[in-house]
């Protein structure tokens, strides 16, 4: 559904009196193939949204080469644009708009007739839980509504490939999890292919067969949720000491599981990330026994994908985000 090859995007600019270019994306090669829901992340300024925006034809490459549902982006956008669906994080209804009325439109600038698209969007209505929604406003409708409706409209034409920017920014848990919901079934129930920006990790984690991490201008991740947190050195172990003068101790403890890296303390916190914790985490609670050392609290975690954004990047998503 996509390759990419060396693509690249400059921009001029300027430091002091120097005309210089600025390479925002600098020769990204990826795929997706007809079927998969791939996530796309970055720090901010990584990339990330100027690839997005090549792809959909919003900008124009620089260099390389991207073909996205058969069509070359450089030399065939309208090929493209027809061929996908496109939901912006800013959204794309109008306030003031009849909900029902805005899709039906979206739908016939497609090409798609007034009846056949508003039988879509009736479909996508009851598909979507905007029943009864058809005459509101979008400027009445809460966030959940309004991105599900920003979806429909995505979907109105029937695209095999949906490019889905932050779907569910700014949305409270239970509304989030709803639109989990609706984009899981895009893949399940229609067949596309779902390409996904998000900030949130644990929405990639749930939601993507694959996950590309882009960092400047560059892919430096692209695997399964699952084999990226393989990527990283061990679960992270971490010791909350009762008394802090054992902390010394409790160090000593940890270190003796053969951590990746030496523990490191915060306050009363002593953690360290490591292998094959199931096998060790006998022998240093037996350690800390036979220190003396009182715990109130010992805790084990398996990488997320904030661990590997932060080992890929330097940085955490969350924290930029």
């Amino acid at each position: 559904m996509i390759e990419v090859e060396g693509l690249t995007k400059t921009f001029p600019t300027r430091s002091g009196r120097e005309r210089i270019e600025l390479r925002a994306v600098d020769g990204v090669d990826l795929r997706v193939d007809a079927g998969e829901i791939v996530g796309f992340l970055g720090p901010n300024g990584a990339g990330k949204t100027t690839t997005l925006r090549m792809l959909t034809t919003l900008i124009r490459p620089t260099g390389g080469r991207a073909v996205v549902a058969g069509h070359d982006v450089a030399k065939d956008p309208v090929g493209v644009r027809r061929s996908i669906g496109y939901v912006s994080q800013s959204g794309s209804t109008g306030p003031e708009a009849r909900a029902g009325e805005e899709v039906v439109d979206h739908g016939m600038l497609y090409g798609v007739s007034r009846a056949a698209a508003t039988a879509r969007a009736r479909e996508l209505f009851a598909e979507l839980e905007l029943d009864g929604l058809w005459e509101r406003k979008p400027r009445t409708m809460s966030g959940g509504q309004r991105r599900r409706l920003d979806i429909a409209m995505g979907l109105v034409h029937d695209p095999r490939l949906v490019f889905l920017d932050e779907p569910t920014t700014g949305l409270d848990p239970q509304a989030r999890a709803n639109l989990w919901e609706h984009i899981a079934a895009l893949r399940a129930e229609r067949g596309a292919t779902v390409f996904l920006t998000t900030h949130y990790l644990d929405e990639a984690d749930a939601l993507c067969d694959r996950i590309l991490v882009i960092d400047h201008g560059r892919i430096v991740a692209s695997d399964t949720p699952d084999a990226l947190k393989r990527q990283v050195a061990g679960d992270l172990v971490e010791l909350t000491v009762a008394d802090p003068s054992q902390v010394g101790a409790a160090v000593t403890a940890l270190a003796a599981a053969r951590p990746d890296e030496p523990p490191e303390v915060d306050g009363v916190r002593v953690a360290a990330r490591v292998r094959e914790v199931g096998d060790r985490l006998p022998g240093l609670v037996r350690a800390l026994d036979d220190a003396g050392v009182v715990l109130a609290a010992i805790e084990v975690r398996r990488p997320t994908l904030d661990d590997v954004f932060l080992t890929v990047t330097g940085r955490s998503l969350r924290e930029d985000a």
